[in-house]
């Protein structure tokens, strides 16, 4: 079975390059998406507000997966190639490196041609932070962090998830992710509600985001260091963002592009001091928002054949026993 994961997934590779996520189509996330918002604005109110949180997420993991399982197992038992068809649709549906590259373009084309205002309205659709003032160099690292902090949710993360459980744990990961990114945040609205499902994207993130980040910098040159100087910056600095997983990938990219990451974002006004990453070596400037995006393409491939090799492995010993 890892060999018809292996072959979906190359699949889902060509087809989310290809095709990227259309907004007119149907997809999952937005079903994932619809289904979060009911539960949210029925269940988070009054008392354990925590405990509905954690009966949310449980509830999406398991209508997601036995949904997906059912799917696929029945186009498996009518051929194995309508089950390897059907796994590349559902997984490419979880992978995002199209979508990803587009919006960081979105970006950098207004950008190039001194439209800041056009810039920072398309940098507004991929972040969080406000983005009304910010110059040139704030609009390009907004958009290196987020392709940089992205590269593993979006893309990775799936996939070896996909590797290990094929297109029902690939949409459970996604599953997970969409209730993270609609109410896992520390405030007073989803502080318990969105507990479970914080905690619950950290653990299935781990792993991901660390052989991402390492992959990262085995599979690139540094710009304006030595590849001991890059390792040092990965190790020491992954630790300080607010997120368990995504400075793996942040202090990376930096250490690849020379450049520092991090510093004052405003969210609605209100100041948020994040960690710095990197080391300043050269200034952000617009290129490197084309740098990133090949980061984000060559990681891909790379980690695609680290996949091949151990999923190969994986079938070997289990012949071999």
């Amino acid at each position: 079975m890892i060999v018809y994961h292996l072959i979906a997934i190359t699949l889902a590779i060509l087809i989310d390059s290809i095709i990227g996520d259309p907004p007119s189509w149907p997809h999952p996330v937005k079903w994932m998406g619809s289904g979060i918002s009911r539960m949210e604005k029925k269940w988070n109110r009054g008392k354990s507000r925590k405990l509905k949180g954690i009966i949310m997420v449980l509830m999406m993991i398991t209508v997601t997966f036995f949904i997906t399982f059912l799917l696929v197992w029945g186009f498996y038992h009518i051929h194995v190639i309508a089950g390897i068809l059907l796994e590349s649709i559902l997984i490419s549906t979880t992978i995002a490196r199209k979508g990803l590259k587009d919006a960081a373009l979105e970006v950098y084309v207004p950008l190039k041609m001194g439209n800041f205002k056009e810039a920072r309205l398309k940098l507004s659709y991929i972040v969080g932070r406000d983005t009304e003032t910010l110059g040139e160099e704030e609009m390009v690292r907004g958009t290196v962090e987020t392709v940089a902090e992205n590269i593993s949710d979006g893309v990775t993360a799936p996939l070896f998830w996909a590797l290990i459980g094929g297109a029902p744990l690939a949409l459970v990961y996604r599953a997970i992710n969409t209730c993270d990114s609609m109410v896992g945040y520390k405030n007073e609205k989803y502080g318990e509600f969105g507990w479970a499902s914080a905690k619950l994207d950290d653990v299935v993130n781990w792993i991901p985001s660390r052989l991402t980040g390492f992959l990262i910098l085995i599979a690139h040159q540094p710009a304006h260091m030595k590849v001991t100087k890059a390792w040092e910056i990965l190790f020491r600095d992954s630790r300080k963002h607010p997120s368990p997983n995504s400075g793996w990938l942040e202090a990376s990219v930096a250490a690849l592009l020379g450049v520092q990451l991090g510093g004052i974002n405003y969210y609605k006004g209100v100041i948020s001091n994040r960690a710095k990453m990197g080391e300043p070596i050269i200034p952000l400037h617009k290129d490197h928002i084309i740098e990133t995006n090949k980061i984000l393409t060559r990681t891909t491939i790379v980690f695609l054949v680290v996949l091949w090799i151990g999923g190969g492995v994986i079938e070997l010993t289990a012949t071999w026993f």
